[in-house]
């Protein structure tokens, strides 16, 4: 496990990898089990759908905000565990809650809401905990790896998922989470040592002795939206995550229900398209090396932003699910170029007192967009069909390259001269 400078990443990072890895396969191979519990279980319709998504996302954001400011001053291995031990206890209830005969929205809706809760705290501490781990030359290369596994689970996940939902039931993939949860929380907690200092300030002056507020994430905001690379970068991406995410329950609607796929073919859909994740995520080192860190920011979030709109053309049958795999190719490796690239670049730019608020306040806030987009889409679908909202969250794609930083690229460009 080499870094950039052909040193080793260490055990330590090796076993938060692993956790990373079990965990990230469960959660894909339940991939959009709440979706697929809601049309094939409970037989909800389109609005009921999207508003079961929007309001997990939005009420866990809202949770997470002040977790995100109350994490930012604790040692950041005990929350990682706690979190997945979180997510391993709300989705365990759902396979209880389905054998007693005793499942409903509302349940669904409570488990989507701890779940989102749970990630958006593991998100922010995992941040801070791998620049404690990583020096800061290896840190795309620690990006680049979890992106990479991040894919590959995307890859077999659904496929492997879609046929055990039809073999075993909608409950197995859940169950299947819940257990990745626990390996992974053990996993962490096998890592073992002492946090660097740096990411557990506790000056007498600092917020630690005043008591923590959750005004405190404001922090995160402030230098978000402060910065002249990570403001446009931010905005471009709550704006594209929101668009595309919105897609989605969208689309179980329409494959699962009008188009008649089956949730194996549903799921192979999107699993093979991510092998182009993983061949994005091996070129991202490679094209920054080689094209600047800008360049590859700009280039790839524009190319990532064109392929969506063709999901507005899905028919039924082979060709249908040929369109759905090539659009998904297309934007899932534009996407591995670039998120490795952002995840370096934002930990980059944020001092490491400040790493906690910055991920919480940036992931609260795609997450909350994502919810507001997606209850948007869910009423639209309900006037227009399905089809009409995928296509107008298409469209709206096309424009959001121009938010991102061609200016300070524009600027850097000219400062070599």
């Amino acid at each position: 496990m080499a870094g950039a400078g052909g040193g080793s990443l260490g055990r330590r990072f090796g076993w938060l990898w692993a956790a990373y890895a079990v965990s990230t396969f469960g959660t894909w191979l339940a991939f959009d089990a709440f979706s697929l519990i809601a049309v094939i279980v409970l037989h909800a319709g389109a609005t009921e759908v999207a508003l079961l998504s929007a309001s997990g996302l939005a009420v866990g954001a809202a949770l997470a905000v002040p977790l995100g400011a109350w994490v930012e001053f604790r040692s950041k291995r005990p929350v990682l565990v706690a979190a997945d031990l979180v997510r391993c206890a709300a989705l365990l209830s759902l396979p209880v809650a389905y054998a007693l005969d005793a499942l409903g929205l509302g349940q669904l809706l409570v488990v989507s809401v701890a779940v989102a809760a749970a990630d958006i705290t593991f998100n922010a501490a995992s941040g801070a905990y791998v620049k404690s781990l990583v020096p800061p030359e290896d840190l795309l290369v620690a990006n680049g790896r979890f992106e990479a596994t991040m894919w590959t689970a995307t890859a077999l996940g659904p496929p492997l998922g879609g046929a055990a939902v039809g073999v075993f039931g909608p409950m197995v993939t859940v169950l299947a989470n819940a257990v990745s949860f626990l390996l992974s929380a053990l996993g962490i907690r096998a890592i073992g040592g002492k946090e660097g200092q740096q990411i557990r300030p506790e000056t007498p002056s600092g917020p630690r002795a005043r008591g923590l507020r959750a005004s405190d994430l404001r922090a995160g905001w402030r230098h978000i939206l402060t910065h002249p690379t990570l403001r446009p970068l931010f905005l471009n991406t709550v704006l594209v995550n929101s668009l595309i995410m919105a897609q989605a329950p969208m689309l179980a609607v329409l494959m699962l229900g009008r188009l008649g796929f089956a949730p194996w073919q549903y799921g192979l859909a999107f699993a093979v398209p991510c092998l182009g994740g993983l061949l994005g995520s091996r070129l991202s080192r490679r094209l920054t090396a080689r094209h600047g860190r800008y360049r590859i920011l700009l280039v790839a979030g524009t190319l990532r932003a064109c392929w969506p709109v063709g999901l507005a053309f899905i028919g039924p049958g082979t060709p249908g699910l040929v369109l759905v795999m090539a659009v998904e190719f297309g934007l899932i490796t534009c996407a591995g170029v670039f998120n490795p690239v952002l995840a370096t670049h934002r930990l980059d730019q944020t001092p490491p007192d400040r790493v906690t608020r910055t991920l919480s306040a940036w992931t609260v806030t795609v997450r909350t967009a994502t919810a507001a987009m997606t209850a948007l889409s869910g009423m639209l679908a309900t006037l227009t069909g399905p089809r009409t909202a995928i296509a107008l969250a298409g469209v709206l794609l096309l424009a959001t390259p121009l938010l991102l930083p061609w200016r300070e690229h524009a600027a850097r460009a000219g400062a070599l001269k």
